[in-house]
């Protein structure tokens, strides 16, 4: 007897960044294996348009940071959104995803709900740090949150939102135990050496502001650490030269390797690494490597910044564990004395609870986040597999 034969899907979705282009294409992929006939369209990136999603808009017009950059764009912006809305209504899809991007998505989200579009809202903006009141507004605009972590499904619960935690697709990409010896050699890091890496972020603030104690600490730890390797991966051409710059003025004699991106490769091939806070930090922790997070803002940014943050840590390790297991250097204990201290204690250590305590944490997030977020949506649109 022949199968039903599958009525056609549509599904709306907009990603506003690189990461969410990268989730997008996995959400679609998995979905085409449940349910072939299938359409996406909307705002998408490379890799979704890739996987067959129809772009009403570039993706690259909704991928502008900071405040100036905004404004400049924000009437365009605005008209983006204000037409995909009318479209999204006029077409009538089956469900509409916002891919991350909640300054534009969630507003989208509300006005699709308002008109009878069910929606879901895939990532949590950072609503248990700071401005937690924008639960609210989640929970209004959206039928359903899909969550990386658990700590996160945790606090929607709190707040009776309907949300379901899907694990971590970086967790699900970086293997349980890294071959470390397969990346030195891809990177021709010497097998033999102490390899430390150097990530300053991927912000001209941040390495601004931390490629200096970063530095004078790599020259206080290559001292004490004898046939020390120091690999520094920076995000893009922009942040390399802004790098080197710095680097002739405060350790012009330090020797280093620079790589251009390959940042996950980096902290999979060394032993231990000095890096900027956020989603970094959790690569860092799924590639077992040991850290020290340091992180320097403004005088009143880093004021206000401790007036709206409401946990304890910042670094997603420690928020996952529920303590501190991984050191935390902010503001003014972010110098290269501190950083150094804590370095070459790493170094003269074997890390193997640490690294227990990091293969526990990824085995807990990693749960296959693209078939996960699939079977989330065809539960929403109420299809029946």
């Amino acid at each position: 007897m022949n199968k039903p034969q599958q009525r056609m899907l549509t599904i709306a979705i907009v990603a506003g960044e690189t990461s969410g282009d990268i989730l997008g294409a996995g959400l679609i992929r998995s979905l085409r294996t449940h349910y072939p006939n299938i359409r996406f369209i909307g705002i998408a990136g490379p890799k979704m348009q890739a996987e067959g999603c129809e772009a009403w808009y570039q993706m690259d017009e909704l991928s502008v940071m900071g405040i100036v950059e905004v404004l400049g764009k924000l009437r365009r912006i605005l008209f983006i959104r204000k037409d995909i809305t009318k479209k999204i209504q006029t077409l009538k899809p089956d469900l509409f995803i916002g891919i991350d991007a909640p300054d534009f998505n969630l507003c989208l989200e509300g006005k699709l709900k308002q008109s009878g579009i069910k929606t879901i809202h895939y990532v949590s903006p950072s609503v248990w740090a700071w401005k937690q009141k924008r639960v609210f507004k989640i929970k209004r605009n959206t039928d359903l949150i899909l969550t990386f972590l658990p700590f996160e499904k945790a606090f929607y619960d709190k707040y009776q939102v309907p949300c379901r935690f899907i694990g971590h697709k970086m967790a699900d990409d970086i293997a349980l135990c890294p071959d470390k010896i397969g990346l030195r050699e891809k990177l021709n890091i010497p097998l033999d050496a102490k390899v430390l890496s150097l990530l300053p972020g991927s912000r001209h603030a941040e390495v601004t502001l931390l490629s200096e104690p970063f530095l004078k600490a790599a020259q206080l730890i290559a001292i004490a650490i004898p046939n020390l390797y120091i690999v520094v991966p920076l995000a893009n051409s922009k942040r390399r030269v802004e790098f080197e710059e710095i680097k002739a003025l405060i350790a012009p004699n330090l020797s280093v390797q620079l790589l251009d991106g390959q940042a996950r490769e980096a902290m999979i091939a060394s032993d231990a690494a000095i890096l900027a806070s956020g989603t970094v930090a959790l690569e860092c922790m799924l590639a077992k490597c040991p850290m020290v997070v340091g992180y320097k803002m403004k005088p009143f940014t880093f004021w206000l910044a401790k007036k709206l943050v409401k946990t304890p840590y910042v670094s997603l390790p420690n928020i996952l564990a529920g303590k501190e297991i991984v050191p935390e250097l902010l503001q003014d204990d972010c110098t290269a004395e501190n950083i150094a201290q804590q370095i070459i204690g790493i170094f003269n250590s074997d890390n193997s609870s640490l690294k227990e305590t990091f293969l526990s944490l990824h085995q807990q997030i990693r749960c296959n986040a693209d078939e996960q977020a699939a079977q989330a949506v065809l539960d929403v649109i109420g299809v029946k597999l």
